[in-house]
C-alpha cells in the first residue's frame, strides 16, 4: 500500500470549547486558546483498566496486527491517530512499535529502519530527547527539561523506553506552544516579529493554511461540541492548528530527507490532525510532495467483533476499535 495526497481522502465557545481548544497543550502551563483535540489534563492511575482493541481494513475486514506490518512494508509514514489518554489505543501503539521493533518482520521492512515521531514533544527539546535517548541525561533531568504532556508517564513513556532500548531515533514533531499561542491570540502574521532562535524550531513561513476540506472538518468539529452554539473559535484558532499540522509535517520531511536509507517513519498524533488525509498529511505533500503514507484512526467502539461504521473506515487506511473510556477523543 502506497498512498500520496494525490489519494488521499477528502472531507467524509464557552468552558466546553476551550476544555477542547487546550487538547494537545496538556504539559506544564496548558493554555486554554489552543485549538486541539483533547489530552487528558492530569496525570491518571498508571495502571489503566482491562481494555481491548481490534485492528481493521478500509473495507472492514479484521486483522492482525503482523497483517498491517505487510501492508505498509512501502511506505514513509505511518500516521497513527490517537484518542489521546485512550489506554487500549496506547496498548495497540506500544504493540506495534514492539513489533515494528522487534525480528518477525516483513522482509522489505527488515532492512529499512525504523524512527518513532511524536505530536507530544516539541521542535526546541530535540536535544533534550536525543540525549536522553543516548544515555547522557538521567530521565529525571530529561523530564524536567522537555515539558512532557501531563499524562507522559502512563501514555507515552513506554514509546519512548521501546526506542531507548532499541536504538531508535525519536523525533520532537510538534511547535512550541507558545508560538502556536502567539498564533491563536495574533494570527499568523506574528510570527514574523519572532527572531532567528525562535524561527528555527518553526517551519518556514509562510506555512501552508488550512485547505477547504480541513476547515468544514474543523467547523462540524466546532459546531459539534455542546453549548459551543455554532460558534467556530475564530481563524486565528484554525490557524493556530495548522501551525500545528505544518510544523509535525515540517518535522517528518526534514527527517525522511535527511535520513541514512528508506526508514518507515511512525507518527503518533491526535487523530483530527490526519483523519480523511487532511491536517498534517495535506502539509507534509507541501513540504515532501510524493511522501508515500498510510493512515491508522483510532476509534472508541462497544463492541470490538463488529466491523467499523463507513464513516469510520473512510477516516483512513486501516482502523482500530478501542474498549474502555478516555479522557479525550
Amino acid at each position: 500500500m502506497r498512498r500520496t495526497m494525490k489519494g488521499a481522502w477528502r472531507g467524509a465557545a464557552t468552558s466546553l470549547l476551550l476544555i477542547f481548544l487546550a487538547a494537545c497543550a496538556s504539559g506544564p502551563s496548558a493554555d486554554p486558546h489552543l485549538p486541539h483535540p483533547g489530552a487528558p489534563a492530569t496525570e491518571q492511575a498508571l495502571e489503566p483498566p482491562a481494555t481491548g482493541w481490534a485492528l481493521y481494513d478500509q473495507e472492514g475486514r479484521e486483522l492482525a496486527l503482523q497483517e498491517l506490518l505487510e501492508a505498509v512494508v512501502d511506505v514513509e509514514v505511518l500516521f497513527i491517530g490517537e484518542r489521546h489518554g485512550d489506554p487500549a489505543g496506547h496498548d495497540f501503539q506500544l504493540q506495534l512499535l514492539q513489533a515494528l521493533a522487534g525480528d518477525d518482520l516483513p522482509s522489505a521492512l527488515d532492512d529499512r529502519g525504523l524512527i518513532l515521531s511524536l505530536e507530544m514533544f516539541e521542535r526546541d527539546v530535540q536535544p533534550v530527547l536525543d540525549e536522553y535517548l543516548a544515555g547522557l541525561i538521567t530521565e529525571e533531568h530529561f523530564l524536567s527539561a522537555a515539558r512532557p504532556w501531563d499524562s507522559y508517564r502512563r501514555d507515552y513513556r513506554p514509546l519512548v523506553e521501546v526506542a531507548r532500548q532499541e536504538g531508535l531515533p525519536v523525533v520532537a514533531a510538534n511547535a512550541p506552544r507558545r508560538y502556536v499561542n502567539r498564533v491563536s491570540r495574533l494570527g499568523r502574521d506574528a510570527l514574523a516579529e519572532l527572531g532567528e532562535d525562535a524561527l528555527k524550531h518553526l517551519p518556514p513561513l509562510p506555512y501552508p493554511g488550512p485547505t477547504d476540506e480541513y476547515r468544514t472538518e474543523w467547523n462540524a468539529l466546532m459546531d459539534g461540541i455542546p453549548g459551543n452554539h455554532g460558534a467556530q473559535g475564530g481563524d486565528t484558532l484554525l490557524e493556530a492548528q495548522s501551525l500545528w499540522d505544518a510544523s509535525m509535517a515540517y518535522s517528518l520531511a526534514e527527517v525522511l530527507e535527511s535520513a541514512d536509507g528508506d526508514p518507515l517513519v511512525v507518527h503518533v498524533t491526535g487523530s483530527f490532525h490526519v483523519d480523511h488525509g487532511t491536517g498534517t498529511p495535506e502539509a507534509l505533500a507541501h513540504y515532501r510532495p510524493g511522501t508515500t503514507f498510510a493512515i491508522v484512526s483510532i476509534r472508541a467502539s462497544e463492541d470490538l467483533a463488529s466491523s467499523p461504521e463507513a464513516q469510520d473506515r473512510a477516516r483512513g487506511d486501516f482502523v482500530v476499535l478501542t474498549s474502555g473510556a478516555a479522557p479525550g477523543s
